[in-house]
């Protein structure tokens, strides 16, 4: 193989991975989007490495689109940040193989507060699994890397899984456009909202 087929077979490897989350798509999505949607507080979205980095994408993605949402690093949660967990929060936590021991440390202080959990993982009969309210199965076969070892396809589907819950929220929410354009200011994409006329298409 020359580096462009490596460059193919990864895409390919990529979009198989999210293509195969669809048949693990259970009640429990719904059941977190509802959860999401009533929620009085603020979704924390937690993960540890590449796990930690998707995280704060999706914390991204959902606060930009109507959910508040901030990202909370395991680490930093164990050494005294637990206190930026509310009573009336979610954690949305994240790890491929739902044992990640940095992660696991905190969820114990997390549940004894009856702070509900969702959590996505790649392992529904792992500990982070079964410590939550719902759990979206985020399981890939393989990793796209050459090796079968860098976080690659997993972290795409969790990328991806992260966005279709985003999506659903706004559909629930009957989020608009000018509702986007309240947190969006900046940028081009700000730009552009602000020449819109209300009900236009972009």
């Amino acid at each position: 193989m020359d580096t462009k087929e490596i460059a193919v077979q990864c895409l390919k490897d990529e979009m198989q991975a999210i293509s195969d989350l669809i048949p693990l798509l259970t009640d429990d999505f719904a059941k977190a989007v509802e959860m999401i949607r009533l929620c009085n507080g603020k979704v924390v979205v937690t993960g540890v490495g590449k796990s930690g980095h998707i995280a704060k994408k999706i914390a991204a993605t959902l606060a930009s689109t109507g959910t508040p949402s901030f990202f909370l690093n395991p680490l930093d949660a164990y050494h005294g940040d637990l206190g930026m967990i509310a009573k009336n929060d979610i954690v949305m936590a994240i790890s491929n193989s739902g044992k990640t021991e940095e992660l696991m440390r905190i969820i114990p202080y997390i549940t004894n507060r009856d702070i509900p959990i969702i959590a996505m993982t790649g392992n529904r009969e792992s500990a982070l699994a079964k410590s939550a309210v719902c759990h979206l199965n985020i399981f890939v076969k393989k990793e796209s890397c050459p090796l079968n070892l860098a976080p690659t396809s997993s972290t795409t589907a969790t990328l991806a899984l992260g966005d279709a819950l985003a999506c659903a929220l706004i559909y629930a929410r009957n989020f608009t456009a000018q509702d986007y354009k309240a947190f969006h200011p900046g940028g081009s994409l700000g730009a552009r909202l602000a020449q819109r006329t209300p009900g236009a298409e972009f």
